[in-house]
C-alpha cells in the first residue's frame, strides 16, 4: 500500500523538524517554502542537528504552493501573519479529501485557515524546540509531543504521525491546551525578544517571574471571559519551562535577531485586542506589544 503524501506549507524551523521526522520514517515529504531552502534542500537533502548529530535528509522541496497537489496531509506552518495568503495559494491545489492541520502559534489561525479554505482545519498544538541554522538546516533542542483537536480526519492524522515516532494524542482539552501554550508564549516570547536573552536568563532577573505573572493574570482573565477555564499552575509551568530550556530564545526573539517580521501581533497583540472587545484591560500586554513593534520597525528604514 502506498504511503500517503505529506505536504508542508512553510518550512521554517517546525515545518521542517517534522518534515525530516516524517521523512526519516519514510512517508513521502514535500516541503514548501522560501526558494534558497528549496535549493539547499536539493543539492544536499534537509540538515537535521538532533542529539548531538547532524543527518542530511532526502526529502522533496519546493517554493511553489502547487506542490501540496495530491497530498493526503497538509501542515500548515507558516507565521500567523501569513495564514490568510497561504490558503490562498494552496486552495487551488489541494485534494478535495486533504487533511488539514495548523502547526501554528497563537490562538486563532485554525479559524483563520477555515474561513479561508471553507474547510475543517485541524489545531495543533506543538510542544518542540526548534530553530534554523540556515537555509535547509533546522536545529531541534527538545520535545516534539503534538496535540490534536478533534475533527475530521484527526484520528486519521495522528495514526499516520505516530506510526513515524511522533507523540501525538487527539484530545477534547486541545483548545485549554492551546491557550495554555498561547499564554507561556505571551509570557515568554516578547521579554526574549527584547533583551535578546534565553529563558534561563530572563527567569534569573529580580521581578522577571512576577511580570510574567501579570502578563499569565491578564491572559487568563481574557481566556475565561472567552469560556476557556485555563488551569491555576500556569505560572509553575513557566518556571519549569524556563528551567528545562534554559538556553532557548523564543521564536520572536529568533526573529528579531535575524531582522524579520514577528507574530507579536498574533501573541500578546491577540490578548490586547480580545480584552478590547470583552471590555477589559491587559496593560503589560499593551506594553509588550508596544515596545516588540518599536523594535521591529527600528530594523526596516523608513
Amino acid at each position: 500500500m502506498a504511503q500517503p503524501k505529506i505536504a508542508i506549507m512553510g518550512a521554517g524551523a517546525v515545518g521542517c523538524y517534522y518534515g525530516a521526522e516524517l521523512a526519516l520514517a519514510g512517508l513521502p515529504v514535500t516541503l514548501i517554502g522560501r526558494p534558497a531552502l528549496a535549493q539547499a534542500v536539493a543539492e544536499r537533502g534537509l540538515i537535521l542537528e538532533k542529539a548531538g548529530q547532524k543527518i542530511s535528509v532526502p526529502l522533496a522541496a519546493s517554493a511553489d504552493p502547487a506542490a501540496v497537489a495530491g497530498a493526503r496531509i497538509v501542515i500548515v506552518a507558516v507565521k500567523s501573519g501569513d495564514s490568510a495568503e497561504a490558503a490562498r495559494q494552496i486552495a487551488p491545489h489541494l485534494s478535495p479529501d486533504a487533511i488539514l492541520l495548523s502547526f501554528q502559534n497563537g490562538i486563532s489561525n485554525p479559524e483563520t485557515l477555515s474561513a479561508a479554505l471553507d474547510r475543517p482545519v485541524i489545531a495543533a498544538v506543538v510542544y518542540v524546540a526548534t530553530d534554523m541554522a540556515g537555509p535547509g538546516h533546522v536545529r531541534h533542542h527538545g520535545r516534539g509531543e503534538l496535540i490534536f483537536a478533534p475533527g475530521p480526519g484527526a484520528e486519521e492524522a495522528a495514526a499516520i504521525l505516530r506510526g513515524a515516532g511522533i507523540k501525538v494524542e487527539v484530545s477534547d482539552q486541545a483548545r485549554v491546551a492551546q491557550w495554555v501554550k498561547f499564554t507561556i508564549n505571551c509570557a515568554f516570547n516578547a521579554l526574549s525578544a527584547l533583551t535578546r536573552q534565553p529563558y534561563g536568563r530572563i527567569a534569573a532577573q529580580p521581578g522577571a517571574y512576577a511580570m510574567m505573572a501579570d502578563i499569565i493574570d491578564e491572559c487568563r482573565a481574557v481566556a475565561e471571559a472567552s469560556g476557556v477555564p485555563l488551569p491555576a499552575n500556569l505560572m509553575q509551568m513557566a518556571e519549569g519551562i524556563a528551567t528545562q530550556m534554559q538556553a532557548q530564545y523564543s521564536s520572536t526573539a529568533q526573529d528579531i535577531m535575524r531582522g524579520r517580521k514577528t507574530e507579536i501581533d498574533y501573541l500578546n497583540g491577540e490578548v490586547l485586542r480580545r480584552a478590547e472587545a470583552l471590555g477589559l484591560s491587559a496593560p503589560v500586554n499593551r506594553a509588550l506589544w508596544v515596545m516588540v513593534k518599536l523594535a521591529e520597525n527600528a530594523q526596516t528604514p523608513s
